[in-house]
Order: structure tokens, then sequence, then C-alpha cells
């Protein structure tokens, strides 16, 4: 199948794709599996993509990005993955696992506690070897009858990455997730990951995705991720893509009782971004903490749909995403909290911040809250402006030129979210990242402020920073 063209802006060409390659598609799956592939193609076929007549779509046209003849991406074959790719922070010591066009890059090498049961593999490889954790999990939390993306990815994924931690495990090594794209023409890539942590278990976990080249790509995923009583995820998304490509990305949390899950998504670079974030808050005294930033510029577009939904009792819930967007850089936020009948004792909190750097710049943002329950605590907001006049005329009083008291403003704004990192290494990475991205794309300037960690050079602001 690989190499195969299909023009996606036609549902009958894909059908006949689907038909044709059927049986490399179920591959080692189990019948149960075949089954459900076989659903969610046709809950697919009947949804189609997605198109702003959909409410959840109203602000995200995906049509420009369909009209290419993608290629499905060949597998990996002779690529060294390390001649193409290489993680580049510093004393960042993770076991890092990639995935070059949606298959499992196998290198040979264990987590360090793969002798208390710690599991990373292929998904393909889990189907085979842990058929009872994948008849239990897989697919049982993403659903696809309301999701076409879901349902699409559903039906063609093969492969991705299967991450399994046994009960009462602490797992001390972060796992990095790297996810690639790299082809001659346009490529349409559909990895699919499992991840599972038994009880009382915890992990952090960092998912990449980045671009190689300047191919066009369109890559949707589909992340299921499952949280038994008392685990703990850190987990950490990643998205650094060129402006050429698509990526679709939904994942899907699911907690048990005393469950506690925090999650980052960072958003620097990408032609058009949808994160969709699920959190099912399934167990009594589950906690999720659901962050966001993104800095856009040019013709970017991202879109953040999060739904949270407190299914029962004495459970609690944070968002809070952060944007700057310049140029002709669109944004999209779109909240969803659900507090269900039965969900008493419930606290969710709901925040969006936006700064608009150009009169072309927009952002849609729609928090919403839909309580059931009459014992709890909630709230939502969001604000669109641009940058603070007053702090700007506090930081010109000291001396700072216009430009530097942007960047400033800036940085101060997106670190609220970057300072939520617990992992050192990664944090600093993340801040020299946003230094960047801030100093050379949202703004010039001769005398930079915002110093990058690789000229060795301390960054002191001898200014309040609470001023601003």
């Amino acid at each position: 199948m690989d190499g195969s063209i299909i023009t996606y802006n036609t549902r009958d060409a894909l059908l006949k794709f689907y038909d044709e390659n059927i049986g490399k598609l179920n591959g080692k799956g189990s019948p149960a599996n075949a089954e459900m592939r076989g659903k969610a193609f046709d809950a697919f076929s009947s949804q189609g993509f997605p198109h702003t007549k959909l409410e959840k779509w109203r602000n995200t046209d995906l049509t420009k990005a369909l009209n290419h003849g993608y290629n499905f991406a060949p597998d990996s074959g002779s690529v060294n993955i390390d001649e193409i790719f290489r993680c580049d922070v510093p004393g960042f010591n993770t076991h890092m696992v990639s995935l070059l066009n949606g298959r499992f890059i196998d290198r040979g090498k264990q987590p360090k506690q793969a002798e208390k049961g710690l599991v990373v593999c292929s998904l393909e490889e889990a189907f085979e070897k842990y058929p009872d954790l994948i008849g239990k999990h897989y697919g049982k939390y993403a659903s696809f009858e309301d999701n076409s993306m879901t349902a699409l990815n559903s039906a063609l994924a093969r492969d991705g990455a299967f991450i399994y931690v046994p009960d009462n495990v602490q797992v001390e090594q972060v796992i990095q997730v790297v996810n690639l794209v790299y082809a001659d023409g346009p490529a349409f890539v559909q990895p699919r990951n499992l991840v599972i942590l038994g009880r009382n278990s915890s992990l952090s976990l960092v998912h990449c995705d980045d671009s190689v080249n300047e191919k066009v790509g369109f890559v949707n995923t589909v992340s299921e991720i499952v949280l038994s009583e008392g685990a703990r995820l850190d987990h950490y998304k990643l998205q650094n893509k060129n402006d050429r490509s698509t990526l679709i990305n939904n994942i899907y949390f699911h907690l048990e009782a005393d469950a506690n899950l925090s999650t980052n998504a960072i958003s620097l670079n990408g032609g058009l971004l949808r994160n969709e974030t699920y959190v099912k808050l399934n167990g009594r005294g589950s906690h999720a903490d659901v962050l966001g930033v993104y800095l856009m510029d040019r013709n970017q577009h991202v879109d953040n749909y999060v739904f949270v939904d407190h299914v029962v009792s004495d459970c609690t819930s944070n968002e809070l995403f952060k944007g700057i967007l310049d140029d002709q850089a669109s944004g999209v936020f779109n909240g969803h909290i659900l507090v269900r009948k039965d969900a008493q004792r419930t606290m969710a909190y709901q925040n969006n911040k936006n700064i608009l750097i150009s009169d072309k710049a927009v952002i849609d943002t729609k928090p919403f809250l839909e309580i059931y329950a009459d014992d709890v605590k909630c709230s939502h907001g969001a604000t669109v402006g641009q940058l603070d006049t007053e702090a700007m005329f506090y930081l010109r009083s000291r001396g700072i030129t216009p430009h530097n008291a942007r960047m400033l403003l800036m940085y101060a704004f997106a670190a609220e979210i970057v300072n939520k990192i617990s992992i050192p290494q990664l944090q600093l990475r993340i801040d020299d990242l946003v230094k960047k991205r801030l100093r050379g794309e949202l703004s010039h300037c001769d005398q930079c402020v915002l110093h990058c960690s690789s000229k060795e050079q301390k960054v002191t602001f001898e200014i309040d920073m609470s001023k601003i």
C-alpha cells in the first residue's frame, strides 16, 4: 500500500484505497480490531472530512489542506533516523523512541525499568505480544461515532507507540516519543498511540511533532491514555512543524479514582494545527491540569478544542491556554466543561488569554460550561487584547527600547505556562525556544534582551517583573 496516491477531496478514491488495502491494514490485528476498523471506516464514509458547517469546526477550514494528491508515506526502510533528526535538549536523558511516517522505529533498546515490567514498543508488536491489554483498552476511549478524524485514524492506522506501566511502578526516566514525516512528496500519515498506567504508577511522557524538511504533510494522530487508580502522568505535547504541514491531534485521557494528570500543549510552529483534548474524570478524587501555549505568525492557524467531562463527584480540573498571534495568523480556543448530574462537589476552572500583535491577527475564543449538578465551584473566562500600554510605559521608563519592551511583555505572558514544566532540562529548552521564536519571528531588534542559552549568556531583568 506504500506509495499509493489518493486524492483526499474525493471520498470515492479513499473508499477504493481502503477496499484494496484492507488486508494489509488489518495485519496481525485481532478479529475484534478488524471489526472496529470496518465500523470506523463506515463512520468516516458517512461523516466525511470535517467542514466549517460543523459547530466544532466553524473557524477551521481543511479545504486547502486537503487539496493535494497525498501519498501514504513509505515505510522507514533503510532511513537512518539519527541522520535526519537529533534531539538537541542539553542533558535531557530520555528513553527516546521514534515514529517515522507513522511506523515505530525499533532501535533494540529497552527502557531502564523493563525488568519491572515497563513496556515501550510498537503498537503493531503489542497486538501480538499483549493481546489482553490491547483487548481491554484499544479503541475503548477514542470515540469515532461523532469524530470523523478519529474514525479515519481508527480505520487506517497501522502502527504507533505502545507504553505500559505496571501497577506500583514509578518510571524514573522520561519517555520521549518523536513523530516525524520524511517523504519525497505530499505525505498522509495516521499514527496511533496507546499508553496504559497501572494502579499507583507514574510516568513523564514527552510527545514531539517535528518536521525534517519543507514538504507538504498531513498527520492525523490519535492517542489513548488511561490512568488507573492513583496513577500520575506528567504529559507534554510539543509541536514545531513547517508551514506546509497540517497536524490533527486527537488525544483521549481516561482517569480513574485519585488519578492525577498534568498535560501541557506547546505549539511553536505549524501551517494548520488542530488539537482536540478529551479528559474524562471517571473516578472520585481525580484531577487534571490542562495547559497550553501557542505562538503563531505569518498565515499559521492553531485550533485548540478541550472537552473535560466530570462524570463523578469530588473531582477537580484546571484549564489555562495562552496565545500570541502576529501577522495574519489565526487561532481558535473552544473549551467545554461538562459537569454531570452525579458530579457533586466538582471544582472546574477554565481560562483563555490572548495577545494580538497585529491588527490582522484574529482569535475566536469560546469557553463554555455545561453544569447539571448543584454543589459545584466552576468558572470560565477569556481575554483578547494587545500589549498592556501601562506595562509598556513602565518598561520604557526604565530605558528599555520599544522593541525590547514588546518582547519582554510577550515573554512574560508566555512564561506563565512554560514555567509549569516540571522537567528542568525540558523547561529550560522550551523557555529558550520561546525566546528564539519571539526574537526571530514575532519581533526584530538589534539589541535583543532575550539571549538564547546557546550564547551562554544569562538574562537578568533589573526591573520589577510583577509590574507586567
